[in-house]
Order: structure tokens, then sequence, then C-alpha cells
């Protein structure tokens, strides 16, 4: 009797180390790694792609263990970190539930479509072509957009994608993002102002490429639907800055002069379409305006502006700026 509970003892002790043995074995520490796992690849391609990596040791503990589990047929797609005290469970959780790095990207009210793509692609270490979707008339269709191109659509906000999102799928949450935020109630305004929604984007990516400070966009915008009313020229320099390649610069009176249907000194009436892609505040100014009588309004040099209904007061304000701009120097 004295040798059964001898051998049985042995036999729970032995148990107790290889059972330590299984969970343990693959338990270390990572510097910070990233593995992708692409659309197709089995559970052994996967398991061997992390011993490769030196993520793990034994191969057939952590598939048993992924068995145990019924994940051997769930293996998902994407780029994963794997970073500090690693052991199968935590490895199983990040790859299982945890999921694929999310990748955060802001976009800054008012940036241009080109720049965002240019982003997205640095962000995604990329090289999507967006521009052949970006004016493409069937995608445009899509989305219920009434212009050339996805330019003003682009909604500006923080996102977060996959390492792997296609540019539909980017496109398609930008774009989703923008319909979400002009909803009902301002299309609805929009037609109280006999306006289209796209002459709305377009007004409010004007008025982004002006304001510097919130409190001054539905006055910016006063301006330029009084001017509107009475067929004036709206002469705004961001549509100038549009056309010119480069970055922004002061602008000359040849730059004025620049033939394009975006050049609203030699043209009547908004440009054909947004400039850059404003955020909500801009489109709100747009579409509701202050009520004033300002005509006319030049930069102050800290980012606000001098506002004036006639062009005497607009020249006068001028010489103030140029004149406090040379007494700061």
């Amino acid at each position: 009797m004295k040798e059964i509970n001898t051998i049985t003892s042995i036999a729970i002790s032995f148990l107790i180390i290889l059972s330590t043995a299984f969970l343990s074995i693959n338990n270390r520490e990572i510097t910070p790694k990233t593995i992708t796992i692409n659309k197709g690849m089995s559970l052994n391609t996967v398991i061997n792609l992390l011993q490769e990596n030196n993520i793990i040791i034994n191969k057939n503990v952590l598939k048993a263990k992924i068995m145990i589990q019924g994940l051997s047929s769930k293996v998902p797609t994407g780029t994963f970190l794997i970073e500090g005290k690693v052991s199968d469970s935590k490895l199983i959780d990040i790859i299982f539930n945890k999921g694929p790095i999310k990748l955060k990207l802001t976009i800054p009210e008012g940036t241009s479509s080109k720049k965002i793509f240019e982003s997205i692609n640095l962000l995604l270490n990329t090289n999507y072509q967006f521009e052949d979707l970006l004016t493409e008339k069937n995608i445009l269709s899509k989305y219920d957009i009434d212009g050339s191109s996805f330019e003003g659509y682009l909604y500006p906000n923080t996102y977060y994608f996959y390492y792997d999102t296609s540019p539909e799928d980017i496109i398609d949450t930008l774009v989703s993002q923008f319909w979400k935020e002009f909803d009902e109630n301002l299309i609805s305004r929009a037609n109280e102002l006999g306006l289209s929604v796209h002459e709305v984007v377009t007004l409010a990516s004007i008025i982004e490429g002006e304001a510097m400070l919130d409190n001054e966009r539905s006055t910016i915008s006063s301006v330029y639907h009084n001017r509107l009313k009475i067929n004036m020229k709206l002469q705004a320099d961001p549509t100038i800055q549009y056309i010119i390649k480069g970055p922004p610069k002061t602008l000359s009176t040849r730059d004025l002069r620049i033939k394009s249907p975006y050049n609203t000194y030699q043209n009547y009436g908004l440009p054909p379409g947004p400039i850059n892609n404003p955020g909500i505040q801009s489109i709100k100014a747009a579409l509701y305006p202050l009520e004033t009588n300002y005509l006319f309004f030049v930069a102050q040099g800290d980012g606000s502006h001098a506002f004036t209904t006639n062009e005497k007061d607009h020249e006068a304000a001028k010489r103030i700026y140029k004149i406090n701009k040379r007494n700061k120097k």
C-alpha cells in the first residue's frame, strides 16, 4: 500500500511538472515586433511565422492550445503587435481576440484631398493610387456627390485604420462620416437658402481657407453671401492659393490674373467645387451666416480680420494693417 502511494505521488508530481512546462514553455520577454497574417494563411503557417520571429519556442504546444479552444479554423488577417511578457494565452488573446493593429489618422479641417491621401499612404506604408478613385464618376454617384471629385467630402476627423484597409474602404469611411455630419437638418437649411449641398461645401471650403478664429466664421460667411446676392466677385484668396502649386505664399497681381474657373478674382459666383475638405464649423457657417452689411475684410496679422461695408473703409483698414506690420519690425 505504501508503495502504491509512493508511485501515485511520483505520478502526480510528474503531471504537475509536465503541465507547468506545457503552460509556460513559450513564456518569454519580447521586444516590440509586428507580424502580418495574410489572407489564406493556415494555422501551421502562422505558427511557423511566430517561431521564425523568435516569438515562440515550441510550435506544438501553442498549436495544441489553439485547437483546444476551437480556434484553429478562425485564423484572422492583418498586422499584429507583439511585445512585452508574452505567454501562449496572451499571444492567443492578441491574435484571436484583440485583433490587428489600428493606426490613428487625424485629418485637420481644410486639408486637401491630395495631402490626405499622402498621409494615408505614409501611415499604412502603401502606395495606393487614390487619384484613380478621386474622380471616378460611378463611385461619386454611389455617394450622391454632385461634383467632379471627392474634394470637400473627405470629412476631417480622427480615424483608425488597419494596415490592410483598402483604398475603397478608406474613402467609404471618410465620405460616410461626411454624410453623418451633413444630416437632413443641414440639407433642409441648404434648401431654404436655395443652395445645393455641393455649393454649400464649396463655400464652406473657402471659409475654412480664410478663417483662423472660430468666432469669425459666420462673419466671413456673411461677406460672401452678401457678395453673391449682389453678383459681386468673391475675390477669395484661398481660391488662388488652390490654383497655385506649392505651399501658400503672398499673392501677386499676376497670380490674381491666372485663368482658371477657380479664380474668384476673375469669375463671378462660386468656383466649380470645393478647394479643400472643410469641417463642420465652416459648413454650419456657410449655412448660417451672420446678418451683416459687410462686403470686405482684411487680415490683421494676428488671425483676426477687420470687416468693412465699403471699399473706402476697406482700403483704410489695409493701410492700418501695413502700418502696424511695419511698426512691429
